[in-house]
């Protein structure tokens, strides 16, 4: 019961309840990012797989600028991260926006977080398991490690989730996901400022 109807219902009254409440907080880190992006806008938007695979498109605040090399290739993200972009991304800020994917129903508070539509063909089909709910704004893999863990491990801990969701899972969840955020744990991979693209499992 809880997996087919009470958890979309708080998903609908707890992002529509925060959409409200921290309106001027987003208006305000908008404002910021607008200025500290050098130009580059303060809302990153792009497709990503939700369940079943459908895609959808994920917002986010935008924590990088646009700048490139003068053969216009983007610049490495460490070298784009600004520092006001560094604290929204620190303290889980930049998580916000999505919200209104999770009140529009493309994801959840918790569950797998969406990732990008390239990986699709490179999960093994137990990976792929992961799209048989919507993503979520925060999940088991981000109490486990986040970024700071290997990519076949966050795929096991999705895996996980999906055939244990349940009220108390997702309790723990929140109850952890409050704690990392407060600590800023987990946020870098030890060898880069955001994620190492995922390039399959060989």
């Amino acid at each position: 019961m809880y997996r087919h109807f009470f958890k979309r219902a708080i998903d609908i009254a707890a992002s529509g309840g925060a959409l409200i409440v921290l309106s001027p907080v987003l208006a305000a880190v908008a404002l910021w990012l607008h200025f500290a992006n050098k130009g580059a806008g303060a809302f990153f938007f792009q497709e990503r797989p939700g369940r079943g695979g459908r895609i959808f498109r994920v917002v986010k605040f935008k924590t990088m600028t646009d700048e490139r090399d003068a053969e216009g290739r983007l610049l490495p993200d460490e070298k784009r991260l600004t520092p006001v972009g560094h604290f929204v991304r620190s303290t889980s800020i930049d998580e916000l926006p999505q919200l209104w994917n999770v009140l529009r129903g493309d994801m959840s508070l918790i569950g797998p977080r969406p990732l990008l539509v390239q990986y699709l063909p490179l999960y093994s089909p137990e990976q792929a398991r992961r799209h048989e709910v919507r993503p979520g704004i925060t999940g088991w893999a981000q109490c486990h490690g986040r970024n700071a863990i290997s990519w076949t491990r966050k795929f096991e801990l999705d895996v996980w989730y999906v055939d244990n969701i349940s009220f108390v899972t997702d309790c723990r969840i929140v109850l952890t996901t409050l704690k990392k955020v407060f600590i800023r744990e987990g946020i870098s991979s030890q060898t880069s400022a955001t994620m190492e693209p995922f390039d399959g499992n060989n």
